[in-house]
């Protein structure tokens, strides 16, 4: 598989006042196109910091990031924004959906931004939510919530899926249910699919785990044979 991104002894920064917080140091990583990574670590590990530096939503301090063959380091602030509307889809824990729009409206709310969308049923049909299409956020559970969010960032076709604690919110059952169609992503689909998580159990359904402590990879581990997510001893 060709190499999709590439950190090169990354680091970041913050700075608030006169007080310094090193959130990570000499990050060195490299994610192939098609993988379904999981990157585990204890919380304040910088799991996070590095889910924003991977989609361009956070500028590194030192160090290099590649995508494909452009250094993101070198981007001003224009080509950045174009890279995150076009090669990035989101999922965050908590769905970000807006409630007073439609299943297909939330969807379709990414072509209002002037971003080439495929056609939202047909997003909502590959998280199995076609027939909510006309429902309201009020009236879906959690995991169809997250379902539609899901749809909403793969109908721009993003080469990168980043995931931040996709399942946090869920039981089990609907918790599998967007694995599922996560890893459906990847295999499928050939995006690459990032995701952060506390749990270790994820590691299972991965291709590669990348394990963060103290603001660095600590360790980077492939895994042979992936569990279907269905299959996970929850």
């Amino acid at each position: 598989m060709a190499e999709l991104i590439t950190f090169e002894n990354v680091g970041k920064i913050y700075k608030t006042g006169s007080v310094t917080y090193e959130a990570l140091h000499d990050v060195n990583l490299t994610i192939d196109e098609g993988e379904l990574v999981v990157i585990l670590g204890p919380s304040g590990a910088g799991k996070s910091t590095l889910l924003n530096l991977l989609g361009g939503l956070d500028a590194a301090t030192s160090g290099k990031i590649f995508f494909s063959t452009e250094e993101l380091t070198s981007f001003n602030d224009e080509k950045l924004g174009k890279f995150r509307s076009l090669d990035v889809g989101i999922i965050f824990q908590f769905y970000n959906l807006v409630p007073t729009l439609t299943a297909y409206e939330n969807v379709a709310l990414m072509e209002d931004l002037g971003i080439k969308i495929m056609d939202p049923l047909e997003a909502l049909d590959m998280v199995g939510l076609a027939d909510k299409k006309d429902s309201f956020p009020s009236q879906m559970s959690g995991g169809q919530q997250q379902r539609i969010s899901i749809a909403r960032a793969i109908a721009k076709r993003p080469r990168l899926l980043l995931c931040d604690e996709p399942t946090g919110a869920l039981d089990t059952n609907t918790g599998r249910d967007v694995l599922r169609i996560l890893q459906e992503q990847s295999r499928i689909h050939k995006k690459t699919v990032v995701m952060v998580t506390h749990n270790n159990l994820f590691a299972e359904v991965a291709d590669k785990v990348v394990y963060v402590k103290n603001g660095t990879v600590v360790d980077i581990e492939k895994v042979e044979s992936p569990k279907d997510a269905y299959d996970l001893d929850w």
